[in-house]
């Protein structure tokens, strides 16, 4: 079976910048889709980003200062936050499923442990 390990959260100031990553190992990288995820204390789970080829989704609060995009020879997945706000904190996730795209947490088969984004003053 194959892993997922996210990197790259930490603590920045509002306006501030990260790029998270996700890699991939053994055969969890050929699964069709992967998206990003996030959970704040006491919330649930929820969709972030999600890519598959060339096609990208995004939920509304990203407002375009977010972009998710892979590197297949590296079985990396990648979101570059921009324009980070306080309500962006929580704990991210990489997600994948052997389908297409989706926005469900439930209908994604494989997670990794998360990493830590807080954005405060």
């Amino acid at each position: 079976q194959g892993h997922l390990v996210e990197s790259g959260g930490g603590s920045v100031q509002p306006g501030g910048s990260l790029r998270l990553s996700c890699a991939a190992s053994g055969s969890i990288f050929s699964i069709n889709a992967m998206a990003w995820y996030r959970q704040a204390p006491g919330k649930q789970r929820e969709f972030v980003a999600s890519i598959i080829s060339d096609y990208t989704n995004y939920e509304d609060f990203v407002e375009g200062r977010f972009t998710i995009s892979r590197d297949n020879a590296k079985s990396t997945v990648y979101l570059q936050m921009n324009s980070l706000k306080p309500g962006d904190t929580g704990a991210y996730f990489c997600g994948v499923r052997g389908g297409g795209m989706a926005t469900r947490a439930s209908l994604y088969e494989y997670w990794g442990q998360g990493t830590q984004v807080t954005v405060s003053s």
